[in-house]
């Protein structure tokens, strides 16, 4: 019996149940911070939400079949131990996020690291199983974690003004990003990323349309360089 497959089934249980328990989030609301940061313009369109729907339900798919097909498996473990550090940060987000920006801001990039971390480590064998869904979640918290800084730090006055920290914290994902990537990273990790750009695109092409523009050519570079740099499925 392992006990890091025990954990990772655990831990990726209750971060699927969490959103059953916990009402809905898609960025954090005006009272939550000093300065009101009404459609901060790095915020994606609301739709673009709906991956974590995928993320949960593969990550518990994967989780499942570590533990009856993989439990030994020494590789698996390598991204098991990440993997876990970034779950156990993830399952109290949700509650975190709709009460304190701060400290939801702070655990975000408690499970964007490890997961990064993870994504990297998954092995050239089970990627549908395995680096699929860990690349999907680690890309998606590259953007989440850029997007939470950028408001927060527009939120509570940091220097710059909204428009200033999403051309910050634009760069600072795209950066992320492609050295991740350089990394040999699983292809879905760039999906991820460009889905989160797309996602802003959407959401500020009328109000900020440079930045929309610089996001949509963010999100190519990332989808290139995914397919050019990146592990694609097999």
């Amino acid at each position: 019996m392992n006990p890091w497959a025990i954990l990772t089934l655990i831990l990726t249980a209750a971060f699927f149940a969490a959103p059953l328990l916990t009402e809905p989030f898609s960025g954090f609301r005006d009272d939550q911070l000093p300065i009101q940061q009404t459609n901060p313009p790095l915020q994606p369109a609301g739709y673009a939400f709906a991956i974590w729907g995928v993320i949960y339900t593969w990550l518990l798919v994967s989780a499942l079949f570590g533990q009856f097909r993989r439990a030994t498996d020494p590789a698996w473990d390598e991204v098991r131990k990440p993997l876990c550090l970034s779950l156990a940060a993830g399952v109290p987000w949700l509650a975190v996020a709709t009460q304190n920006a701060i400290g939801a801001f702070v655990l975000i990039w408690a499970m964007a690291i490890p997961a990064i971390f993870a994504a990297l480590r998954t092995p050239d064998t089970d990627r549908w199983w395995l680096a699929a869904p860990v690349a999907l979640y680690a890309g998606w918290l590259t953007a989440a974690s850029s997007v939470a800084t950028a408001t927060v730090a527009a939120g509570y006055g940091l220097g710059l003004d909204g428009l200033g920290w999403a051309w910050v914290c634009l760069l600072l994902a795209l950066g992320v990003s492609l050295f991740v990537l350089s990394r040999k990273a699983p292809f879905f990790y760039a999906l991820a990323v460009a889905w989160a750009l797309i996602g802003v695109v959407a959401g500020s092409y009328s109000d900020a349309p440079f930045l929309a523009a610089a996001a949509a050519l963010g999100a190519t570079i990332v989808l290139v360089t995914g397919y050019t740099k990146g592990r694609l499925p097999t």
